[in-house]
């Protein structure tokens, strides 16, 4: 028996869970791994277990651009490296505007070990591929967003395992993902090669948007708000129907970056008319936004983050070998291209022209 599970049997014995039905479920990209609990009563749990030693540090909020890339990619992106008190802290601010985020039965943040409320396995992408009608379900969870910007946005969230620091998605962590993509892609694909001169194109390419991004970012975002991130609660009301899980890694950022996670998913199409009602639906909700420059930051971040996540799944691919992200791959590229259309990205679809050719951007 490994020392991570004698860690993990002490933790579930003193929070009075010894006798639960453990059941492993499947993994994703990260070093986090969960349990379903089933206690002798039937009542049904979730055990996190994220090991602390197990990721490079997080960012402190007082490190330099030249620090965070020195500490390594968590600093650089200001991820939580999993931290259980990130999550803890960000679910009670969740749960403090009435929205649904798990409730914490246990905790042990030094160890990186909690027990939490199950949501069940109703995630939006299942409860549709099952016969679910979808604009319900986006709807409650553009409602779930618009609550969250509507709120104050404090620079420290409160949590029961202490304060959490809710850092700007800045521009070093805005760039520094977008950079991924001239990391990894010529790693996956060998005709595509990117020399000094090409690289500080990049960058000029990426600076308006980059600035903008880093200037709107005023509320708290979920950063990975997408359909297998979120549980239908249809018991529930108004916006509280989206359950939300995985949202470790907030940090304040424009509000258009959990809405074009959303509706320019990954991992499932969304259909252009549903992408419409859905911006609507936020506009309606929120009719304070200026509508036009909204959907223009939405547009260059959107492209963005489609060029971080193809650099992500480039590195799963070739470093981690995971095969299985190359089939997500041709989606994002079709939501990239469409944005590079859009007003205010001229310069970055100049730089695909020049760099990336058609037989690559698929």
């Amino acid at each position: 028996m490994s020392d991570r599970e004698h860690q993990r049997l002490d933790f579930l014995k003193a929070s009075g869970l010894a006798a639960a039905v453990r059941a492993p479920l499947p993994g994703d990209a990260s070093t986090r791994r969960y349990e379903r609990l089933t206690t002798p009563s039937g009542t049904s749990l979730m055990l996190m277990d994220q090991p602390p030693a197990a990721e490079s540090a997080p960012c402190d909020p007082s490190w330099s651009p030249e620090r965070r890339r020195a500490e390594g990619w968590n600093a650089v992106a200001r991820l939580s490296a999993g931290r259980i008190e990130a999550f803890a802290a960000v679910a009670a601010h969740l749960r403090s505007l009435d929205l649904s985020a798990p409730d914490i039965v246990a905790l042990d943040a030094p160890a990186g070990l909690a027990v939490l409320e199950d949501f069940g396995d109703d995630l939006f992408a299942h409860a549709i591929g099952r016969g679910a009608e979808e604009v319900p379900l986006y709807l409650a969870a553009v409602e779930t967003l618009a609550r969250i910007h509507a709120a104050p946005t404090p620079n420290v969230l409160k949590g029961p395992a202490g304060d959490w620091p809710l850092l700007p998605y800045d521009e070093t962590a805005l760039q520094g993902g977008a950079d991924l993509f001239v990391g990894w892609l010529p790693k996956l694909d060998p005709a595509l090669t990117f020399d000094g001169a090409a690289m500080a194109e990049w960058h000029a390419a990426w600076a308006p948007v980059v600035t903008s991004g880093a200037a709107g970012a005023t509320v708290m975002a979920h950063r990975d708000y997408h359909a297998e991130n979120l549980i239908w609660l249809p018991d529930r009301a108004g916006p509280a129907r989206a359950g939300m899980i995985d949202f470790q890694d907030a940090v304040r950022a424009h509000p258009s970056w959990d809405l074009h996670s959303l509706l320019q998913d990954a991992r499932r199409d969304v259909s252009p008319d549903l992408e419409r009602l859905a911006l609507d639906h936020y506009f309606a909700l929120r009719p304070e936004v200026d509508r036009a420059p909204f959907l223009q930051a939405y547009a260059g971040l959107a492209a963005l983050n489609e060029a971080r996540i193809l650099g992500v799944f480039a590195r799963l691919i070739t470093r981690d070998g995971k095969p299985r992200y190359r089939a997500f791959m041709p989606r994002m590229w079709a939501h990239l291209n469409t944005n590079l259309k859009a007003p205010g990205l001229e310069g970055v679809a100049a730089w695909f022209d020049r760099h990336v050719p058609e037989a690559s951007r698929r």
